[in-house]
């Protein structure tokens, strides 16, 4: 594979989108306001089933539909930036993730997450990641720590090879890719077998999941632009997930 991976133009990754339009306010109708964040602050305090049965009525208003509604308004911007991103407004097998935790293995037992998460994911995988590993995109909404994750999270074996594979051949390609973003996630001790351990990327390399993170603070989510920032966001994410697309040969 030459360094120029096929099929990304890290020029045009940018410009494959009309900024205007995502910072646009039309359809801006959704907002999460103040009692979003402080359900989660005082579901953080009283995860147990009897507070949460007792202000069930507040989360089903101020919180799953908000998310749900938002969801639904999210699906033009992603299409514009892959057609292939699901975003699935359904309260039962959509994006949004459950409120319940599985306790089953767990040493905490407390029965209810603190944020409200969603998936949007890669057609190729079924909305929890399954049947594949493609890139996708992950919102996290919780007090003082909400982000938008983009890439893929513990790919598997073939899928992280391919992903190092197209790192260790295409070096500049990567680093443009990579730029300035938070790259998060965890990572071996070691350079994985059949690559150079002192390939100038090996940090890279020796990463496990290829995930970038993009810190929302609570005023931010609270904001009327939302909708806007996070797309912002997810379009600087493009050229990530372009190349991981690329590299694990799924569409983009």
């Amino acid at each position: 594979m030459a360094d120029g991976f096929p099929g990304l133009d890290i020029v045009g990754c940018y410009d494959t989108i009309d900024l205007k339009i995502l910072s646009s306010g039309d359809g801006v109708t959704v907002q999460f306001d103040k009692s979003f964040m402080d359900f989660h602050r005082n579901l953080a305090r009283h995860n147990d089933r009897s507070w949460f049965n007792a202000n069930k009525a507040i989360y089903e208003a101020k919180v799953k539909l908000p998310m749900l509604d938002f969801i639904a308004e999210l699906q033009p911007g992603l299409a514009k930036i892959s057609k292939y991103i699901v975003a699935d407004p359904r309260p039962v097998g959509g994006s949004m993730f459950r409120i319940y935790r599985d306790v089953r293995f767990a040493k905490d037992k407390s029965p209810y997450k603190t944020a409200t998460t969603a998936h949007f994911h890669h057609q190729n995988t079924d909305n929890r990641g399954h049947a594949g590993s493609a890139p996708s995109l992950y919102l996290h909404l919780e007090p003082k720590n909400s982000f938008l994750g983009a890439g893929v999270w513990q790919p598997g074996t073939e899928a992280t090879q391919q992903i190092r594979a197209a790192i260790a051949e295409s070096p500049k390609v990567w680093t443009q890719v990579k730029g300035r973003l938070e790259l998060i996630g965890d990572a071996y001790k070691r350079v994985p077998k059949g690559f150079d351990p002192e390939h100038p990327l090996c940090e890279d390399l020796k990463r496990k999941d290829f995930i970038a993170r993009f810190p929302f603070t609570d005023a931010q989510v609270t904001s009327p632009k939302f909708k806007q920032t996070l797309l912002a966001n997810a379009v600087k994410a493009k050229p990530l997930l372009k190349f991981l697309a690329n590299a694990l040969d799924v569409p983009w």
